[in-house]
């Protein structure tokens, strides 16, 4: 056992500290979870590497002035939080300090621009959330442990809706009868707008007979009367990054959620945004003052910001590479959006150079949009982008070939929309 200082936070929550020097040089990092910037504590070093090494904490000796008791009974053993130790305007210092210095290091960008905080309830915003589901010995539904793939039971989840936490508990309920399959894997819980209207998604193991799956829909169907539907998925193989397939239903396929000024279908397998506080605004910070001739909107969805887009621009044109979300985008944005079934690479490897949009939205995954996508991004000549992020690594690295290509960057937003985890979105505007 160690006493170290922790020196900062860093992108995945972890705290930083040193070992003391000794004659082999300088210590080397030690990665610390559920600690705070300047605390002193007892840690057990857990996991030894030539260059680094991971502790685990004994004891907080000098604790920091932000330190809180955490409010879920499940805090450090399950994987699903990381921040709950700290007060939520702390968190927020935490995920802006993150966000710079991964710009500084990644794309050696100093942020000159004003970082404008668009915070959240601290508390029930998820509209989504997917749990693990154990058949034998004896039921049970909860998340993964705090790195681990070992299942930790859980009754309740203070970061999702009231209604989810409904479904949880009616979930709980059902499978103490012992009449839910042992082909039940996993159970998505999809709440609407008002948190009224559920839509549930689950997965099953792959061969399962139909019969069996259009059984089990069924029977989640009934398992409160907020529920609409239910659709049932088999289980894709190890590292399979294709769609999965949905196998049955049962009641309707999705669920309209009103936000942005307009009527969104979402279909279960299709992609939203999981913060039902934010969206609203996400939408206007992505959409607001932009006006033109044609718009662009990669990795659109089901279509939240080319719907927007669509109001003030003549011409959109929206890419998404899902099936299900791009039926969806079809649905719900109609002819005034021009819906492009293609990943963006593809899009952008084969559309006219002609194209010139005055307006390009992009949201990635996490991965970003890597070198391809820019490169052929490039050719478009657009004159503003507005990048939407969920992974500050992957954004730094982007920023650095976008600003190479002439951007300058007009205008940064950090959006909480996962307060108690590390998770950090952000809007960056470009202009050139």
């Amino acid at each position: 056992m160690v006493q170290l200082q922790i020196d900062k936070l860093i992108y995945g929550g972890d705290g930083l500290a040193r070992l003391p020097a000794d004659d082999r040089g300088s210590g080397k990092s030690v990665f610390v979870p559920f600690v705070l910037e300047g605390e002193q504590a007892e840690i057990t070093l857990t996991e030894q590497k030539s260059g680094f090494a991971r502790g685990r904490v004994e004891q907080v000796l000098q604790p920091s002035a932000h330190r809180i008791q955490p409010a879920c009974p499940y805090f450090q053993r399950c994987g699903g939080c990381h921040y709950q130790h700290s007060n939520y305007a702390h968190q927020l210092e935490i995920k802006a300090t993150v966000l710079r210095e991964t710009l500084k290091r990644t794309a050696k960008l100093n942020l000159q621009c004003e970082l404008f905080i668009h915070p959240s309830p601290e508390w029930s915003y998820r509209n989504r959330t997917r749990l693990k589901v154990q058949a034998s010995p004896s039921f049970a539904l909860g998340y993964y442990r705090f790195r681990s793939h070992d299942l930790l039971p859980v009754e309740q989840c203070p970061i999702s809706s009231p209604l989810i936490n409904r479904a949880i508990t009616a979930t709980w309920e059902l499978g103490r009868t012992g009449i839910i399959s042992a082909a039940l894997r996993e159970i998505e819980f999809f709440a609407d707008h008002r948190d009224e209207a559920l839509l549930i998604e689950a997965s099953c193991t792959r061969g399962i007979p139909s019969s069996d799956a259009h059984q089990i829909a069924e029977q989640l169907s009934h398992l409160l009367p907020d529920v609409q539907g239910a659709a049932i998925f088999e289980q894709p193989e190890p590292n399979q990054f294709a769609a999965p397939k949905r196998i049955a239903g049962f009641g309707k396929p999705g669920i309209q959620y009103l936000v942005a000024g307009g009527s969104y279908r979402v279909s279960a397998g299709s992609f939203f945004q999981v913060n039902r506080f934010l969206i609203d605004e996400l939408a206007d910070v992505v959409c607001k003052d932009a006006k033109g001739e044609c718009a662009l909107d990669l990795y659109a969805g089901i279509g939240l910001f080319s719907a927007v887009l669509a109001r003030s621009f003549a011409q959109v044109i929206a890419v998404e590479a899902s099936q299900t979300s791009h039926a969806d985008l079809r649905h719900n944005c109609g002819q005034e959006v021009k819906a492009v079934l293609a990943t963006t690479e593809q899009y952008l490897q084969q559309v006219s150079s002609d194209l010139r949009p005055d307006l390009v939205v992009a949201d990635p995954p996490r991965g970003g949009l890597g070198e391809n996508v820019i490169r052929n991004f490039a050719r478009l000549d657009a004159a503003r982008l507005t990048y939407v992020s969920c992974d500050p690594a992957t954004l730094a690295r982007d920023l650095r070939m976008l600003l190479g290509l002439g951007f300058k960057i007009k205008g940064a937003h950090l959006f909480d929309l996962f307060p108690q985890t590390y998770h950090i979105e952000s809007v960056f505007h470009l202009a050139r």
